[in-house]
């Protein structure tokens, strides 16, 4: 009987290093993820960039900068909000860095035009940077600083505290990827939301635009 006490402990002590030794090499899922909100004008188009970006696990739609509390989309477009439309990017800073994904975020937007983005006009398709501590900050403004140097124009887009972000109805999220069909919308009738996404982004000139800005340092323009 002792020698079998004794065998049991010893496996269970075993059981126990393998354990630990396997947590310390794959930590939690949770614990290797960060966050970072930007708003860029429309959402889907933000959220369609940045889920193609290795590293990038999720982006979710929604809104934030305004004072409403769990606002609606027609609340928000209405412009009376303060809200932004923007999104959150979680990623994997092992993969990608937040100095990379905001380098990449000023060259998929218009930072030089205050008044919205592309053909969406309006406070609440403005371009934004919301960040929650003082490196993150540091790491908005020197990529803000390197935008404008490359530019040669002001960049605009404001490096905000981070508020309370409310994510946007299902309706809003994955628009771009999404083969629901619409029974009617200003760029066709009977299509399926993806097609009714390239559609309405080709006519609004988004990536023409960011083009003619950055011309080979536009990551997602086509």
């Amino acid at each position: 009987m002792p020698s079998t006490v004794k065998m049991w402990k010893s496996a269970l002590l075993t059981a126990l290093i393998i354990i630990g030794i396997g947590a310390q090499k794959h930590p939690a899922h949770a614990q290797a993820h960060e966050t970072l909100t930007v708003a860029g004008g429309c959402f889907w188009c933000v959220e369609a960039d940045f889920e193609s970006v290795k590293g990038v696990s999720e982006v979710v739609s929604g809104f934030t900068g305004g004072n409403l509390k769990n606002p609606t989309y027609d609340q928000v477009t209405g412009g009376d909000t303060g809200h932004y439309e923007a999104v959150q990017i979680h990623y994997d800073p092992s993969q990608v860095s937040r100095s990379q994904l905001f380098h990449m975020f000023f060259r998929s937007i218009d930072p030089t035009d205050a008044g919205g983005q592309f053909c969406d006009r309006g406070s609440s398709y403005r371009s934004a940077i919301f960040v929650s501590d003082p490196a993150a900050k540091a790491e908005a403004q020197k990529a803000k600083a390197n935008a404008q140097k490359a530019l040669g124009q002001e960049v605009v887009t404001p490096i905000l505290p981070k508020q309370t972000f409310y994510k946007v109805d299902e309706y809003h999220q994955d628009y771009y990827k999404s083969s629901d069909r619409l029974a009617f919308s200003s760029v066709g009738l009977g299509v399926k939301k993806s097609v009714a996404y390239k559609r309405y982004r080709k006519g609004c000139g988004r990536d023409a635009r960011v083009k003619s800005l950055w011309g080979d340092e536009a990551p997602f323009a086509k």
